[in-house]
């Protein structure tokens, strides 16, 4: 929980665009020092600039998070310009689907290594150092967010890999809050869970590095390319919403953030069949027109 964010840093990944850049113009309108770190230089370039001429002071690194020499050294670059943050949000994100079988090696080392060890690089790289600014001062407070996703809590079909990695966010993030709780009550943690906001992760594949290149699209990852572009690209509720809800978390020490809470159905009727023991529900119950699309698409291109 953090009550007053002026003159207190915040530390944000995929800063360059979506959730990240909403939090930082959100943090420099309360007068926080502000860390950007992306990947894609001319989009940290655009974000460093803007954040700036908001006001704030801030620190841009072009940093791979799956890297944990490379957290390593932004952390030790962050603590030398401002000291121990107050707010991380570990937030990179790439999107991948298709069905689970069709994933290659590198697509598993690539999303799993940007959505999850980003977030545990994230972990492993500032808590000990907001811990150690903790115990040196009791006026301290931090807070650290996670993204994960509505599919760290379903598992919505033909998006396989991507809910492997959210779903390990989640449990990272909830085993963070309980270990917090142990040894402090001046650092807190949040998951966010948004559903389908427009956020530029579905283009993810720009930032895809060399040595791990993507194959041709088979016919499910085309499919399931096309269904989300569609939801995204329908969406009423945008990342600078979300933005505000993770400020509001911080804010209220509240653990689980989501952009689309009518989307609670769906986990509930999940965790519902878990505890009776029963096969996981239909994923389309709510929408039976898109598993009837799905199905169909899917069996076509399989033929």
């Amino acid at each position: 929980m953090i009550d007053n964010f002026k003159d207190k840093t915040a530390v944000l990944t995929g800063a360059g665009s979506g959730f990240g850049l909403e939090c930082a113009r959100i943090a420099a309108q309360r007068g926080m020092n502000v860390v950007l770190v992306d990947i894609q230089q001319d989009a940290l370039d655009a974000a460093d600039a803007e954040i700036r001429a908001a006001g704030a002071r801030t620190l841009a690194r072009r940093v791979d998070v799956s890297k944990p020499e490379d957290m390593d050294r932004l952390a030790d670059e962050v603590k030398a310009a401002f000291g121990a943050p107050h707010f991380i949000f570990n937030n990179a994100g790439v999107g991948a689907g298709g069905l689970i079988w069709e994933n290659s090696v590198k697509d598993w080392e690539w999303v799993l290594g940007v959505n999850l060890w980003g977030v545990v690089n994230g972990v492993r790289s500032f808590t000990p150092m907001m811990l150690d600014a903790a115990r040196l001062d009791p006026a301290y407070q931090g807070h650290i967010v996670n993204t994960a996703s509505m599919a760290g809590l379903l598992t919505p079909p033909n998006m396989g890999i991507y809910n492997v990695s959210k779903h390990a966010v989640v449990a990272l993030t909830e085993s963070l809050y309980q270990d917090l709780k142990l040894v402090t009550d001046q650092i807190s943690a949040s998951v966010l869970c948004p559903y389908f906001v427009a956020t530029g992760i579905h283009n993810s594949e720009r930032n895809r590095p060399a040595d791990m290149p993507a194959a041709e699209l088979t016919a499910s990852q085309r499919i399931q390319q096309a269904m989300t572009d569609k939801a995204t690209g329908s969406g009423k509720v945008t990342a600078a919403d979300v933005a505000r809800k993770v400020f509001d978390a911080i804010e209220q020490d509240q653990f689980y953030v989501f952009s689309h809470p009518r989307a609670l159905g769906n986990v509930k009727s999940r965790t519902d069949a878990i505890v009776n023991i029963q096969n996981p529900p239909d994923p389309f119950a709510e929408r039976p027109e898109i598993g009837v699309e799905l199905r169909k698409a899917l069996r076509t291109a399989q033929s």
